[in-house]
């Protein structure tokens, strides 16, 4: 449970932690900080989704199943969930630095070795590797920002990373259609080598420690492990984190089966696949922004939230009618439009869960980041396996998926968060 301290405007209960210097140096160099951070949680999004073109060259090449191919995803996706559980609480104890470096340096060494894979297996245990210490980015940079800012300010701070690290799912597949054009799969993961290799120097050059000794945890495992029990104790805290790893479920669903949905069943080219990922991720990058510049500090981060789950559950609803014949033969169009509403939606649903999940946590930044980032990584490891359950011919396991999450993330919401005490709380003088 969070600890007593300033009541924020969204009604909940946050500690302002006292500004340290390496805390006040950063928030000064804001601009250089939010593009490291853009870089670190833009790190996930470029491992999955430049790859995503190369997945039927995959199969024939390495001689797999598409079933087996996409083991290649979950493995990655699982590894970024299960390091985050080891990642937070080494980065609340130790600062944020050097576990951010050593994950660096091991994701880098992993994604060369994927680029050399002899066989679908290799592929699948170097890409779960790869997920484990690339999590070290997607942890660290959720606790950077928990260290340096609060309330309405860090979700502004939330929508603008997405404004940043959402160039990634936009350029990244046409970065993979396009190495596809002159390679083969392999190349994909030289380039990404390459990247991790940049990132690793840019946030050892400028990314300064934020977490201070004075605020930093003694405790071992177990004092790991107690921490986590009581966030997890935390009935609201642990609904806004089941919020967003159902709706992140939802997205994975459609990063899953998209490459086999989009270019085997309605027959477009790897480049024509790519251009239409790209769409999508504009418009999550959009409603992002439209979030935080628009509707951050005028509507309740709740309500926005509602919005974003609602849009996802009537989008996933069309999809899975669309693609179960009721409107019969729709062709690519229709289904095209569907997943950009779909996608674009959670640029309501991920900064908001993340922001009031985290204004309850100022306490244990790290550990907290952790159980979001490790919910939603392992939510989508499984579901993805499931979109190809009925083969590649049908794009009707994706929808049923996505329809699931969307009710469920919608249940938890209004079961355990139950926003409508927290506006009444708001409105009370």
């Amino acid at each position: 449970m969070p600890e007593s301290g300033q009541k924020t405007t969204q009604g909940h209960i946050t500690e302002r932690a006292p500004e340290s210097t390496g805390n006040a140096t950063a928030r000064r160099t804001g601009l250089l900080v939010t593009l490291v951070l853009g870089g670190l949680t833009a790190l996930p999004p470029l491992s999955m989704d430049m790859y995503l073109p190369a997945l039927p060259e995959v199969t024939g090449a390495l001689n797999a199943p598409a079933a087996t191919v996409q083991l290649t995803l979950t493995a990655c996706l699982a590894g970024m969930a299960l390091g985050q559980l080891v990642v937070g609480p080494m980065s609340d104890k130790w600062g944020r630095r050097r576990p951010l470096l050593v994950g660096m340096i091991v994701y880098v060494l992993a994604t060369a070795v994927c680029a050399l894979a002899p066989t679908a297996e290799t592929l699948i245990g170097f890409r779960l590797l790869q997920g484990l210490a690339g999590a070290a980015g997607i942890v660290i940079a959720r606790a950077v920002v928990r260290d340096l800012y609060d309330g309405v300010e860090m979700a502004r701070f939330f929508s603008t990373l997405m404004l940043i690290s959402g160039v990634a799912p936009i350029i990244a597949p046409l970065i993979g259609g396009q190495i596809l054009r002159i390679t083969d799969w392999r190349g994909v993961f030289h380039v990404l080598t390459v990247i991790g290799v940049l990132l690793t120097l840019v946030v050892w050059r400028f990314l300064a420690e934020t977490l201070p000794p004075e605020r930093r945890h003694e405790g071992g495992v177990g004092q790991a492990l107690r921490t986590m029990k009581g966030l997890l104790a935390d009935r609201v805290f642990a609904g806004y984190m089941l919020t967003g790893g159902l709706a992140f479920a939802a997205l994975f669903a459609y990063i899953s089966a998209s490459p086999f949905v989009v270019q085997e069943i309605y027959g477009a080219s790897p480049q024509t696949f790519s251009l239409l990922f790209g769409l999508n991720s504009i418009g999550l990058v959009a409603v992002g922004q439209i979030n935080g510049k628009l509707l951050v500090g005028r509507v309740s981060l709740d309500k926005a939230l509602a919005w974003g789950l609602g849009t996802i559950l009537v989008s996933s609803l069309a999809l899975l009618l669309m693609t179960s014949g009721v409107f019969g033969d729709v062709g690519l169009v229709p289904i095209a439009a569907g997943l950009f509403v779909l996608m674009s939606a959670m640029g309501l649903a991920m900064p908001n869960t993340n922001a009031q999940a985290l204004m309850r946590t100022p306490h244990a930044a790290g550990s907290a980041s952790a159980l979001l980032g490790t919910t939603s990584f392992l939510v989508g490891a499984v579901a993805s396996p499931l979109v190809g359950i009925a083969g590649e011919h049908t794009a009707v396991p994706m929808a049923v998926v996505q329809l699931t999450c969307a009710v469920l993330a919608l249940a938890c919401f209004l079961a355990l968060c139950r926003p409508w005490r927290t506006a009444k709380a708001t409105d009370t003088p």
